[in-house]
């Protein structure tokens, strides 16, 4: 049987977020179940998870200051950290997109720049297409995967991390310094890049993030988190 996938969405831009998620782990071998706030979501159910993308995380989970024009999703924001922690501690598969790795990093007790361009001293602008270049740290968990030192990746965000959370280490800069990518490199999988991968699936490097996902989800299937350890 294919490895089960969850995808974390917002129930406001679900409907047209999951499908092309679907596609990618499609692709690369799995099976993926749509996850979001008003739904049950059991780590048990599922080899392994992706934190998707969408509006903003709440600055208050990392003492930051909220800013009125600033759209949030409270109930998102629970589900996600809980998934974050829960799956770190039961060494489960994780991927996160954008706000996933600023997620995975916040629900780890890191901190994010909630305007990372004005930060950097940076316009502050959009692309689908991949137009922003990427240095990828050698020995890194990222650059196995993507085969690849350096990539042009797309740019839909306007946060970024600042402070590592626990056992994170930085893997991905732009030309700017920008943090584009984490990981945990104590984790069978845990990776976060800034892009959205799911849109250049045409490009064998970002469709390679899904493929080692799910690689990694059949290990957690084959073998539990207590036999990693005792292997360790």
């Amino acid at each position: 049987m294919k490895p089960v996938i969850a995808v974390t969405v917002s129930r406001r831009s679900g409907w047209r977020i999951f499908p092309l998620m679907a596609l990618n782990i499609w692709l690369a071998g799995g099976r993926p179940v749509r996850w979001q706030s008003n739904r049950d979501a059991d780590l048990a159910t599922v080899d392994a998870v992706v934190i998707g993308g969408g509006d903003d995380i709440a600055p208050t989970l990392y003492n930051g200051q909220v800013m009125p024009e600033v759209r949030l999703d409270p109930d998102r924001d629970a589900l996600e950290a809980g998934i974050v922690r829960e799956a770190s501690r039961q060494d489960v598969p994780l991927l996160g997109i954008c706000r996933g790795a600023q997620m995975l990093n916040v629900a780890r007790g890191g901190r994010l720049y909630q305007d990372a361009y004005a930060f950097y001293g940076l316009e502050n602008y959009k692309t689908v297409l991949p137009r922003k270049k990427v240095t990828i740290t050698n020995n890194s968990t990222l650059r196995r995967i993507l085969g690849v030192s350096e990539l042009k990746v797309n740019a839909l965000h306007s946060q970024s991390v600042s402070s590592l959370g626990q056992g994170l280490r930085v893997t991905g800069r732009d030309q700017s310094g920008m943090v584009q990518a984490i990981e945990d490199p104590g984790r069978r999988f845990a990776v976060g890049v800034q892009w959205h991968p799911e849109h250049l699936f045409y490009r064998a490097a970002h469709l390679n993030l899904f493929r080692a996902l799910v690689a990694a989800a059949r290990t957690k299937r084959d073998t539990p988190a207590e036999q990693m350890r005792w292997a360790g």
